[in-house]
């Protein structure tokens, strides 16, 4: 489910506004099916966010509120976001941190360096994403651990313990429909279009989120699985995310939640006490526990993976790399191949990485500002 319209939200106290929200069925790369909806909806302003005048048409299921400042409202699954003072330019880009303005020279040289490369093997990470309003780990005043003290998820922790998977599932029950609902940036569909254009050798993605695959790109490797994905510890059964939403709203039909924050991959911040209630479906199939099929920290990439991916970059003739720090070994190892196979590396990240010693050429800028300015012919 997603916003199909627009939102004002420069009003003064106790005004209206008409927005128009759509109860959308999402077809696999993330747009709205043709039996999409659309309602409108009157709603006032209050201290509380936005509040709709005709509650008998639409259902409050839960709110949001985001240390950022934003609040997300879910009305039957749709988004409508309040924004304060401090992001009315949008949500999209309160995860990207501060860089120095675009350097024209720079952007020579990365010209240079795509328009020398015939087969180019592009590496990204959760700087390409954050764009499209998903927050990251690390960087600086604004990912996960800049703004809080609170850590990611571990594999042995998820697969050994039923409650720590009762609070994983409860918290991405309230943030799936607000990171499923999240689209592709000029970043990636640049780098979707240096595919379609013969530039891109391949594209491998340390990121969950599935926006490669939703701005058209084919020749990709998701390193790390991806979220709209769900397996079965036991009996290794694969089903859509979404489906698995449905199976949770049917559970949980009074559960309500409020989050206290959000996280990168689909997560929020919920208290013990909230989380205690829900309940978690097991595998449709055989009753097995349930995982998001992707890696967590502390697990291994399949070595089948690994493999494919480091023969990639043995075929390219470059490597750039996009939106990464490279400190997770999964992503920075195959720098190491790179350098092995004495290939040039160009690395557009804001914020220092773990191989900015190995590359020719490093930029400080965003990834969807900096990538549509070059030419891949």
């Amino acid at each position: 489910m997603r916003l199909l319209g627009p939102l004002s939200v420069a009003l003064p106290q106790n005004t209206t506004a008409w927005c128009i929200l759509g109860t959308a069925a999402s077809t696999p790369n993330g747009e709205p099916s043709e039996s999409s909806r659309v309602r409108s909806a009157l709603f006032r302003k209050s201290p509380q966010g936005l509040i709709p005048e005709n509650q008998g048409m639409l259902l409050l299921t839960w709110t949001m509120k985001m240390n950022s400042g934003v609040a997300f409202r879910a009305v039957k699954g749709c988004w409508v976001v309040n924004l304060s003072q401090q992001c009315l330019h949008g949500s999209t880009g309160l995860f990207v941190p501060p860089s120095p303005p675009v350097d024209p020279e720079k952007v020579r040289e990365l010209q240079r360096f795509v328009t020398l490369s015939k087969r180019l093997l592009v590496m990204t990470g959760a700087g390409v994403s954050t764009e499209s309003g998903i927050p990251d780990y690390r960087s600086e005043k604004v990912g996960l651990y800049a703004r809080t003290d609170r850590r990611p998820i571990q594999h042995r922790d998820f697969v050994r313990s039923a409650p720590v998977r009762q609070r994983y599932w409860a918290r991405n029950f309230v943030g799936w429909p607000q990171f499923s609902s999240r689209q592709p940036n000029p970043a990636h569909r640049a780098l979707s279009s240096w595919e379609t254009l013969g530039k891109l050798h391949w594209l491998v993605t340390q990121n969950v989120d599935a926006l490669h695959t939703k701005a058209g790109s084919r020749r990709l490797t998701e390193l790390h699985g991806c979220m709209h994905r769900v397996l079965c510890l036991e009996c290794g059964e694969q089903t859509p995310r979404g489906v698995l939403q449905e199976r949770f709203e049917a559970l949980n039909p009074t559960w309500r939640a409020e989050a206290h924050g959000v996280a990168p991959d689909g997560d929020v911040f919920l208290t013990e006490e909230q989380v205690q209630s829900f309940r978690v479906p097991p595998c449709a199939r055989c009753g097995g526990p349930l995982k998001p099929d992707v890696v967590f920290f502390g697990d291994t990439v399949n070595p089948d993976k690994v493999d494919f991916v480091h023969r990639r970059v043995k075929e390219a003739d470059s490597l750039l790399v996009v939106g990464s720090s490279l400190q997770v070994y999964s992503g920075y190892r195959f720098i190491l191949t790179a350098r092995e196979e004495k290939l040039p590396i160009a690395i557009l990240n804001i914020g220092p990485t773990r191989s900015d010693h190995l590359a020719c050429l490093k930029l400080d800028s965003p990834c969807g500002e900096l990538l549509p300015l070059i030419d891949p012919r």
